[in-house]
């Protein structure tokens, strides 16, 4: 299992680009808390705190697909790079003024946000050309999401240490410091310098005029639900046992079994088209999500979480493949950006729907609502089975420039390649 991993990050760049990557996205994956942590200490209320972090989010949820559509139009170091900066400063910007002009401080968390670089994206864009062979992009796909989790639960640990080291302020500093620093990284590197998109057809909506991808985006929007509404039903259930540590461990265990799910996931080669492959994955992960309604025992609760994370990098690598296969030529950044929004929004909108939940049904039905959001994300990729068939021939590794490997579309679809 480990052997196919090492000779991913023994490829030339891979390392590099991976690492930075994750650091780059730092800020991104702590916004979140580092805001809620600096306007408390600012003497702010909850509500302000929540009202700063969803902002900032909304703004990041614009500003992906737009950046990432810049990326395939005039390259990676010219649109990731300055983007960063700007996100930065523009953090640094609210630790060092506050919250006392609150026009400031929520034009600045908007800024912070909108110009969040695409790295994410953009990394997905470069393992063709940097891993070359298929199988070894397939297992870059789900080494990504395994590092995904590993930044999502590190990073929050990070921030709450320089907040006891030093201060909120110091955090926010220090964690966009750090991400400018991981974008520096990455478009400095070769494979990031070289990279071109393939040619693409002008078409306003650019990747969205795939209705294979619209399929995918419908279906992971309920995958992000069904993510935001746990945030939410583990505080409450944390509440309902009345220790705040509880939380932490609910939150560990759906990681550590993310992180699992996605090691073992990766590790071998799967038959078939990844279409029909990822109904069988979400269709798990929603199985998963049902049981935690039950609300049992802490001890019983966290083995639950971690049963219920199992699927997730899973699910996720897989549709980073169908991406992949339904972006129209010379969109790819841009596709894998909207995956990134599309997800996000349904987290906030999982968030949202999670509170009057509780207040309604109690703990359990908060946790209902995952249950519910997976099993529509099902019933999209279901009903929408026709537009999400596997591509009318395998996709190609295409060496050079041409690393966007979606040389292969549906049938009926045109993405403006040529024969």
């Amino acid at each position: 299992m480990a052997a196919g991993y090492l000779d991913i990050l023994r490829a030339r760049h891979a390392t590099r680009l991976l690492a930075g990557t994750l650091v780059g996205r730092m800020p991104n994956g702590t916004a979140p808390i580092a805001i809620v942590l600096f306007t408390r200490a600012e003497g702010g209320g909850y509500t302000l705190a929540g009202a700063l972090a969803a902002a900032y989010g909304l703004a990041t949820a614009v500003g992906q697909p737009l950046l990432g559509r810049a990326v395939d139009l005039y390259g990676q170091p010219r649109v990731q790079l300055p983007s960063a900066v700007v996100s930065g400063l523009a953090m640094a910007l609210l630790a060092l003024t506050g919250i006392g002009s609150l026009p400031l401080a929520c034009a600045a968390v908007i800024a912070a946000g909108l110009f969040t670089p695409p790295l994410e994206g953009g990394l997905r864009a470069l393992w063709p050309s940097v891993l070359g062979r298929e199988d070894r992009v397939h297992r870059a796909y789900a080494l990504d999401a395994v590092a995904q989790e590993v930044m999502f639960t590190a990073g929050p640990l990070l921030v709450t240490l320089l907040v006891a080291v030093h201060s909120p302020a110091a955090a926010l500093l220090v964690i966009n410091a750090l991400g400018v620093l991981g974008a520096l990284s990455v478009v400095l590197s070769e494979p990031s310098r070289t990279w071109r998109s393939a040619p693409r057809e002008a078409h306003w909506l650019g990747a969205l005029r795939s209705p294979g991808l619209l399929a995918l985006l419908g279906a992971f929007f309920f995958v992000g639900v069904a993510l935001g509404s746990i945030t939410v039903a583990a505080v409450a259930y944390a509440d309902d046992h009345g220790r705040e540590s509880v939380y932490g461990w609910l939150m560990a265990a759906l990681g550590l079994g993310a992180l699992a799910g996605g090691v073992v996931y990766g590790a071998r080669q799967w038959p078939g088209a990844p279409e029909r492959r990822l109904r069988v994955l979400v269709a798990l992960l929603a199985l998963g999500y049902l049981p935690l309604t039950l609300t049992p025992g802490v001890g019983a609760m966290t083995a639950l979480c971690a049963v219920a994370g199992v699927f997730l990098a899973p699910a996720l690598a897989c549709a980073f493949l169908v991406v992949d296969r339904h972006a129209p030529r010379g969109t790819v950044t841009e596709a894998f950006s909207w995956l990134v929004t599309t997800f996000g929004v349904g987290a906030a909108a999982g968030t949202a729907a999670a509170g009057p939940a509780v207040e309604l049904g109690g703990t359990a039905w908060s946790f209902a609502v995952a249950g519910a959001a997976g099993a529509a994300a099902l019933a999209v990729l279901l009903a929408t089975g026709k537009v999400l068939a596997a591509p009318g021939r395998a996709p190609e590794v295409v060496a050079g420039s041409e690393n966007d490997r979606n040389g292969a579309v549906e049938p009926g679809f045109s993405s403006g390649r040529k024969a």
